[in-house]
C-alpha cells in the first residue's frame, strides 16, 4: 500500500490493521483480539497475547540461525573502545545476567532501576529485567541524587543496577556515591545495589549491601524468557511533569513489541541487513525505542555510542562513526547537528569520510529549524528527515514514512501523521481547525500500541493530564497546524515545560530550586530561545525585602542550586533579579505572557494584569541583558 492506503487502514479500521501486523512478531500466546476498552475508558492492547521482549529481541533471532549476525556494535571514544556483540553473544550475556538478578531475588512485576552509562552493560541489564518480567525504570546517568530519590521512592525497586562511574568528555563523573546519596535521601530502601566496576574507577562497595557485577554472573546459570501478558508492563520512563513531580510513563510489552517492529520498517526503511544508529542515551525514550528495542526486535544491528558530537575528539566524530561502521540510518537530535555546525560551519570534517551507506539522517527531540535542515543536507547530501513524537507515545507521532513511501519534505515540518495516529487541531472543546489554522494538536483515541499505558501508580494523572481537556481524544501539549497538504507543523509547547537539547525539563522544578534560597521571594523559569540547544532556561527573581546581595553572586548561588538538585542537564545559567512579576489582580503570575517575551512573539496583555507596566519593565530588562531580540508590548 502507498502511505494514504496505509494510513487510512490505521485509522478506519485500527482493530483489524494492528492484529495484522502483530502477526510479524513471534508470540508465546498470539493474541485473538487487538483492542479492547477498559473501566477507565482507556484501551488495552492485544489482552490475551503472551509473549516475552527480550526473546523477541534475542532468542528469537538466534533460533532462526541468525545468531553470528552482529547485534550491538559498542563504540566509545571517551575509552578508546569497540566491542562488537552478535546476537548469540548478546543472548548469553543477557540470559547470565538475568540469572543473577533472579538469584538476588529478582521476580516477575518487581522494578529495577537501572542507572548506567552508555555502556552495552545498561542494555544487558535493561533486556535482563524483560527477560524476567521484571519491570525495569532507566534513569539518565549523572542525575542529581534527590531526582534519583523522587524515581526510587516513585518506583520502590528492590535493586539498583549502577556503574563505578560515567565519563563526560574528559571528566570522571563518580555514580556510586550519588546512587548511596539518593537511597540515603529516599523512604523506600531497596534490598541492595548492583554495581559495575569500570576500570576507570573503582568504587568502594557495602560488603553487606552491593554486589559486584563480574563476581556475580560468575556463580550464576542463564535462564530462559519468562511469559509474560501482553499488558504487563515492560518498563517505567520517567518524564518531567508540569507539577514538578516527574511522571512515569509506563509502557507494555505487547503493544511496545509490535510498534517498534512496524516502525523500524515502515518509518526508518530498515530490514535485518542494516546498521541502525540512534545517537542518543538509554535514559531518553529514544535510547529505549532505538538503540535497544526496536534494531534489535527488528533483527537489525544497533549502534551504541559513548561520546558527544563535538569534542570526542572532534565535530568529525558522527561522520567517522558511519565511515567505520557502515551506518545506513542515523538518528539525532537537532542540537547535536547544530554543535557540529557550530565547530565546522563549512563541513570540512564531513568531507574527509566516506558517507556512501548512509540513506537517511532523522531528527527528533525538539523542533528542527530550517537553518540546520539546511545546512545538514547541503553538507551530508543526504535526505533530511524531521519526526515528532514524545516520551508518553514511544515512537514516532508524526514522521515521513520512508519505508511505505517517501514523500517530498518541508522544512519547518515534522512532515505527515504516522500511520496509527489520527492527529487533529483543535479549537475550543472539540471543533477541528481548518488547514493552516492554529490549535491545540490532538490524537484522536484509541492511540496505537507502543504508547502509554497509563501512569506509575496514578492512572488519574494519565487522565486528567492528557485526556480529560478534548473528549475521546489525547491532548499532546503542543500548539500548531496541518496544512493543506496534510503536513503537521508543531509550534510549541501549551505548558510551561521546556526542550533544552532535546530534554524535555520542567519549570515548576526549577521554581521550586530558586523558591528554597533564603533571598528569594518569588520567581518565574522561562525558557528563551538558544540557537543551540532550542530553549535555555532562565529565572526571573524577586528579592525579598530587606535583602542585599550581590546580582552575580546570587545567580552563581542558584546556577550551583539547580546543577545540585536536577543536575547540568537543566543547563540553568542565567537569573535575573526584577522589581516586580506579571500578576493577574488574584496574584496568578502570567507565565504565558513571560513565555511570549521570552520567545521574541508578540505579548497580548490581559485585561486581568493588575499592572501593565511590570511587562514592558521585564521586556526592557531581557532586551537589554541581551536574553531576547526585541518583544512587541
Amino acid at each position: 500500500m502507498n502511505y494514504k492506503e496505509e494510513y487510512t487502514a490505521s485509522t478506519t479500521s485500527p482493530e483489524r490493521f494492528w492484529l495484522e501486523k502483530a502477526r510479524d512478531i513471534e508470540w508465546f500466546k498470539a493474541p485473538e483480539t487487538a483492542l479492547s476498552g477498559s473501566a477507565n475508558g482507556y484501551q488495552t492492547w492485544f489482552e490475551g497475547g503472551q509473549l516475552n521482549t527480550s526473546y523477541l529481541a534475542l532468542d528469537h533471532h538466534v533460533n532462526a540461525g541468525r545468531g553470528d549476525k552482529a547485534a550491538l556494535i559498542y563504540d566509545s571514544p571517551v575509552t578508546n573502545t569497540t566491542r562488537t556483540y552478535s546476537y548469540s553473544e548478546l543472548l548469553q550475556e543477557v540470559a547470565t545476567f538475568a540469572g543473577a538478578l533472579q538469584d538476588l531475588g529478582v521476580a516477575k512485576g518487581e522494578r529495577v532501576i537501572i542507572y548506567m552509562p552508555m555502556i552495552p552493560q545498561a542494555t544487558i541489564a535493561m533486556l535482563a529485567c524483560a527477560r524476567l518480567g521484571a519491570i525495569h525504570s532507566v534513569v539518565f546517568g549523572g542525575f542529581a541524587a534527590n531526582e534519583l530519590a523522587v524515581r526510587i521512592d516513585d518506583a520502590t525497586p528492590s535493586f539498583i543496577v549502577t556503574a563505578s562511574c560515567g565519563i563526560e568528555g574528559t571528566k570522571l563523573l563518580p555514580y556510586k556515591p550519588l546512587v548511596d546519596s539518593a537511597i540515603e535521601l529516599a523512604s523506600h530502601k531497596p534490598n541492595g545495589c548492583v554495581v559495575l566496576q569500570r576500570p576507570q574507577l573503582h568504587a568502594e562497595l557495602d560488603s553487606t549491601f552491593d554486589y559486584d557485577w563480574h563476581a556475580l554472573i560468575k556463580t550464576c546459570s542463564p535462564v530462559p524468557a519468562v511469559k509474560v501478558d501482553a499488558t504487563d508492563p515492560l518498563y517505567i520512563l520517567y518524564t518531567s511533569g508540569t507539577t514538578g513531580k516527574p511522571k512515569g510513563v509506563v509502557r507494555d510489552n505487547g503493544g511496545h513489541a509490535v510498534a517498534l517492529y512496524y516502525s523500524m520498517g515502515a518509518l526508518y526503511g530498515i530490514d535485518e541487513n542494516d546498521v541502525f544508529w540512534a545517537a542518543s542515551d538509554v535514559g531518553w525514550v529514544v535510547g529505549h525505542s532505538y538503540i535497544v528495542y526496536g534494531p534489535l526486535i527488528k533483527g537489525a544491528t544497533s549502534v551504541m555510542y559513548e561520546g558527544k558530537p563535538v569534542g570526542t575528539p572532534d565535530a568529525g566524530a558522527f561522520w567517522s562513526m558511519v565511515e567505520r561502521h557502515k551506518i545506513n540510518i542515523l538518528f539525532g537530535a537537532p542540537t547535536a547537528f547544530r554543535a557540529i555546525r557550530k565547530e565546522d560551519p563549512e563541513g570540512e570534517f564531513i568531507k574527509q569520510y566516506d558517507l556512501s551507506s548512509l540513506r537517511t539522517i532523522f531528527m527528533a527531540g525538539e523542533r528542527l529549524d530550517p537553518p540546520t535542515y539546511y545546512w545538514t543536507l547541503e553538507k551530508t547530501n543526504k535526505p533530511v528527515v524531521d519526526h515528532w513524537w514524545q516520551t508518553e507515545t514511544g515512537w514516532p507521532i508524526c514522521s515521513n514514512p520512508m519505508g511505505i513511501e517517501p514523500m517530498q519534505t518541508k522544512p519547518g515540518s515534522s512532515s505527515v501523521p504516522t500511520p496509527g495516529f489520527n492527529v487533529k487541531v483543535l479549537n475550543g472543546i472539540d471543533s477541528e481547525s481548518t488547514p493552516g489554522q492554529k490549535g491545540s494538536i490532538a490524537i484522536q483515541l484509541p492511540l496505537p500500541p507502543g504508547c502509554l499505558s497509563t501512569i506509575w501508580q496514578d492512572h488519574s494523572r494519565l487522565v486528567n493530564g492528557y485526556l480529560r481537556e478534548f473528549e475521546g481524544y489525547y491532548s499532546t501539549g503542543d500548539n500548531g497546524y496541518i496544512d493543506e497538504d496534510g503536513y503537521v507543523f508543531i509550534m510549541g509547547r501549551t505548558d510551561d515545560v521546556i526542550n533544552v537539547a532535546g530534554h524535555r525539563l520542567s519549570t515548576g522544578e526549577m521554581e521550586e530550586v530558586l523558591a528554597a534560597h533564603p533571598a528569594i521571594a518569588e520567581c518565574s523559569v522561562i525558557g528563551v530561545n538558544d540557537a543551540l540547544k532550542g530553549q535555555l532556561p532562565v529565572g526571573l527573581v524577586l528579592l525579598k525585602d530587606g535583602v542585599d546581595i550581590n546580582e552575580a553572586d546570587l545567580e552563581k548561588e542558584l546556577v550551583a542550586s539547580v546543577r545540585s538538585s536536577i543536575g547540568p542537564v537543566a543547563c540553568f545559567k542565567r537569573a535575573i533579579v526584577v522589581k516586580r512579576l506579571p500578576k493577574t489582580r488574584s496574584g496568578k503570575i502570567l507565565r504565558k505572557l513571560l513565555r511570549q517575551i521570552a520567545v521574541d512573539e508578540p505579548v497580548s496583555v490581559p485585561s486581568t494584569i493588575d499592572d501593565p507596566s511590570s511587562v514592558a519593565e521585564i521586556a526592557t530588562l531581557m532586551r537589554d541583558k541581551g536574553l531576547v531580540e526585541a518583544a512587541e508590548v
